[in-house]
């Protein structure tokens, strides 16, 4: 089987062209920096089954951020056959150099010109045989983003690969050492085949910018954006949260309870009040999701959060942080894994680590099922998403606490360089694909994680055998019992301490959790809680579960990113510290004012 690796600039739409080959699951994105991990999968090209590997996005093959050591270090340490040098056909003036600094490498290379219909627009011609015979190399056209020369890009990969053969290492690791400046040859090409017009003409984008990125209301309609996606999450989600409750009730009336009838108490109670109710009141939450990241896809997709970067520049400066770290925050409302690993664009150290230290403090999906499902619990529909958006504003008043905290320690000089993408309507495709990827991360989780800490979860609270469930002399009262001291200041239970134990494991654990502890689901695990605690308690919990401790998962990607045992401690403790300061003040505040 032959290799093929994937070669581009950040925001060429390579992931994109990967993922409409393959249908695999690379995590697309419109911003720089988002592919931070090998993807590979299996496509037909011709008559070669190929391997083809989406490598990062890198500037300079000679450069040395993470990402472009990554690239160099899978060239010099795997058999490759071919190499596809993917290229924004609008932008070739910045991106052929890179092209060329491939062709030096040695191995059979095939240049494809994305973006094509972007650059229609903009009135650029391009002379693809011209250009081809003077970089050497055969040159494609297409728009991966439409699908429009997929096929001609996928015959001249064959064509390539018919007389392809892997590299002898030792010439490919003597062209990596190289590091000639091109400038000459590449301003040589784009004199004779190139044809730009003096000055692009003024579009719906430069008309859009002018607003979104506005010194003053920049900020405000970004804020705004993100309200009006919190409303849309409880408008249509709700309704389609209330359809897979009843389902999973139905299911366990008319088949379950028959069917484990026959077992002992104990078998029954672990299956039905551990496993069912926990899996099921976590799966409720599955199109809450679906909504939340079909909308955040779309926004992604645009455009908008590399100007959300821009805008946030000069106040993340003033944090010892840039707009990338902007961006990465924002990445980590998926999930803090990939935007912990995102970092590795980030060439200062300092400036890294700043940035993974406060990526755990941003609201991920995991904990919005857990504000949601409190949220919807205390609230009324009207006030639920407000709250929402108060929480998501906390985290970022966590981040700025953090920031201005260690930004000393952590200093950074490194400049802020962004490209803005043009804007672009999203396609429902890759909308749709980024939604599923994410709903697929969780349910992966939720067979791990979740089943495991939900059966946990049930144990403690039914052992030892004959004491009440969820009671004093159960394993988790014990716990909770011995946690009070400290947690009961921020109006945190018993039964919630143990709840917040396991969502250290996982946080999507703590909803499965509350169900297991209270012995209620649905509706009536709702209700339960909306008669244990008022709004103050909640808030103060959802204060508490927002800030404190990163996930097992994320804790073990910061201590591969950062490789310091001592770092990964830090930020570890200085959350947990920061959220019990954080629900103090606020649960001992509200009851100051006789709230």
């Amino acid at each position: 089987m032959k290799r093929v690796a994937l070669v581009g600039m950040p925001n060429t739409g390579k992931s994109t062209l990967f993922n409409r080959l393959t249908g695999a699951s690379a995590r697309t994105g419109n911003w720089p920096g988002v592919t931070v991990e090998l993807a590979s999968a299996r496509v037909l090209a011709g008559r070669h089954m190929v391997e083809l590997v989406d490598l990062p996005g890198l500037y300079d093959l000679h450069g040395f951020s993470d990402d472009e050591r990554v690239v160099r270090h899978f060239l010099e340490a795997a058999p490759v056959d071919a190499l596809v040098v993917v290229l924004n056909a609008s932008q070739l003036d910045r991106q052929l150099a890179l092209a060329l600094q491939v062709k030096a490498l040695g191995l059979p290379t095939l240049v494809l010109l994305n973006m094509t219909d972007e650059a229609r627009r903009h009135g650029i011609r391009i002379d693809e045989a011209g250009l081809a015979a003077g970089l050497g190399l055969p040159v494609a056209a297409l728009s991966a983003k439409l699908g429009t020369g997929q096929a001609g890009a996928v015959r001249r990969l064959a064509s390539l690969l018919d007389g392809a053969g892997p590299a002898r290492d030792a010439a490919l690791r003597e062209a990596l050492e190289e590091d000639h400046r091109r400038e000459a040859a590449v301003e040589s090409l784009l004199a004779r085949h190139v044809h730009v017009p003096p000055r692009l003409s003024e579009t719906a984008s430069d008309r859009l910018d002018r607003v979104v990125l506005h010194p003053w209301l920049g900020l405000p309609i970004f804020f705004l954006a993100m309200l009006a996606i919190f409303q849309a999450v409880f408008l249509l989600g709700s309704p389609l949260q209330d359809g897979v409750e009843a389902l999973f009730d139905a299911v366990r009336k008319s088949a379950l309870e028959a069917l484990l009838a026959p077992l002992p108490d104990f078998a029954r109670g672990i299956l039905l009040d551990g496993v069912w109710a926990g899996v099921g009141t976590v799966a409720a939450f599955v199109p809450l999701i679906v909504v939340f990241f079909f909308f955040l896809a779309a926004v992604e997709d645009s455009g908008y959060l590399s100007r959300a970067a821009f805008l946030t520049d000069s106040l993340m400066a003033r944090l010892g942080l840039d707009g990338r770290a902007f961006v990465m925050l924002l990445m980590g409302f998926g999930c803090n894994v990939p935007a912990l690993m995102g970092t590795r664009v980030m060439r200062d150290r300092p400036m890294r680590l700043l940035s993974m230290l406060t990526i755990p403090l941003s609201l991920c999906s995991a904990r919005l099922q857990v504000f949601v499902f409190i949220a919807a619990a205390i609230f009324r529909p009207a006030v639920a998403p407000w709250v929402l958006f108060g929480l998501y504003v906390t985290s970022f008043l966590a981040v700025i606490v953090t920031a201005l905290a260690f930004k000393g320690r952590f200093a950074s000089r490194e400049p802020f360089v962004i490209e803005l993408p043009p804007w672009r309507a999203p396609t429902l495709r890759l909308v749709a694909l980024r939604g599923w990827l994410e709903v697929k991360h969780f349910l992966r989780r939720a067979t791990t994680f979740i089943f495991v800490g939900v059966v946990a979860v049930w144990l403690l609270t039914h052992l030892p055998v004959g004491a009440a469930p969820a009671g004093p002399a159960t394993l988790a009262g014990w716990i909770g019992h011995a946690l009070q001291p400290v947690l009961g200041p921020l109006g945190i239970d018993e039964r919630l301490a143990v709840a917040l134990l396991f969502g250290f494991v996982a946080k999507e654990v703590v909803i499965g959790a509350f169900a297991v502890i209270y012995g209620l689901e649905g509706d009536a695990l709702a209700g339960e809680l909306a008669r244990s605690m008022d709004w103050v308690a909640a808030t103060s919990f959802m204060i508490f579960t927002l800030v404190y401790t990163p996930c097992l998962s994320a804790i073990a990607t910061l201590r591969t990113e950062s490789r310091s045992v001592g770092f990964t401690a830090l930020a570890i403790a200085w959350p947990l510290g920061l959220a019990w300061v954080a629900s103090f003040a606020f649960y001992q505040g509200m009851r100051a004012l006789g709230l």
